[in-house]
């Protein structure tokens, strides 16, 4: 069951799952958060370009140690890409570089280019990206206007599916052609990449001019609050549930409990098919209580993050 309360009155510890506006920042919602539930202790689990919207986790308290972990979980987007333009972003907030037109592309040739994108792929992430090149920010390098790579990186899209198709103008009067896609994909995988590298294998340029995040592993919209309602009314999701939604559930006996709580590497049931080996599992003890977040290693739990 969700807690509610006043904002600013504390929180519990637990989840908050945010219908993130375009316009903010992961780090503005952050900071928005923090004044609603009275306490510097709150995090995401993984960022949102200000463009973007949707699903963006949040933990509070405690719940902060399990941002990790939620951030490895698989996504879901819909987005618009764009054909016939690039920009030096790979989205519309960037400038256009290159303007070469979507007339004559061939819906068969689109579809091949998404299958050519779907399954496990090397992705260059885009270069005002956020990840680290020689320890400095990529975004942070691009605006300093420094020549340099980006490494390829492996991903999967579990799912890229294309759902509408428009030919229409650019504002500089550009044939273009717009597609409403929905993509499911691990962590890391950059959407606005996918809209870069689809326009370039069919030669006319790509960029993403929507994107709205559904789902971060098992939170989705449904689950979701608008910041203006969470003002209101704050929303969290108790700790334990939030745990025993994201990962395997293992239930343990009063004396595993003790041992867990105390860091003891007790004996460990296999990980669940499906889960693969190494993979979090969140342990609770008879009353209910989640304990720790631990992980298989030679046959015993390995605590994660312990919470008693």
């Amino acid at each position: 069951m969700t807690r509610k309360g006043r904002a600013g009155s504390g929180a519990p510890d637990g989840l908050v799952i945010v219908d993130k506006p375009a316009g903010y920042t992961s780090h503005d919602v952050v900071a928005r958060m923090r004044r609603f539930a009275g306490t510097r202790r709150v995090g995401h689990a993984g960022t949102l370009d200000p463009m973007a919207t949707g699903v963006l986790v949040l933990g509070v308290e405690k719940a902060t140690r399990l941002l990790g972990h939620l951030a490895l979980t698989e996504k879901e987007y819909t987005a618009t890409i764009r054909l016939g333009q690039t920009t030096v972003t790979d989205d519309a907030e960037g400038e256009i570089t290159a303007a070469h037109g979507a007339a004559g592309v061939e819906l068969g040739a689109v579809q091949a280019g998404i299958a050519a994108l779907t399954g496990d792929i090397q992705q260059v992430p885009s270069k005002v990206s956020a990840i680290k090149i020689d320890g400095k920010r990529s975004y942070a390098r691009a605006r300093e206007g420094e020549d340099f790579d980006i490494p390829a990186r492996p991903v999967t899209v579990s799912s890229f599916a294309l759902h509408e198709h428009r030919e229409t103008k650019a504002e500089d009067g550009t044939a273009v052609l717009d597609l409403d896609v929905t993509v499911v994909c691990s962590s890391g995988t950059y959407i606005r990449a996918l809209a870069r590298d689809l326009g370039a294998g069919l030669g006319v340029g790509g960029h993403l001019t929507a994107l709205r995040r559904t789902r971060v592993g098992p939170y989705g919209l449904a689950a979701a609050e608008t910041l203006e309602r969470l003002e209101e009314s704050l929303t969290i999701m108790p700790i334990a549930e939030a745990a025993a939604a994201a990962f395997p559930r293992w239930d343990v006996d009063a004396d595993q409990a003790r041992l867990l709580g105390n860091g003891v590497r007790i004996a460990m049931p296999p990980v669940p098919p499906g889960e693969g080996p190494g993979g979090p599992v969140a342990a609770f003890d008879p009353d209910g209580r989640f304990l720790a977040l631990v992980e298989e290693s030679k046959g015993k739990a390995k605590s994660l993050a312990v919470f008693v």
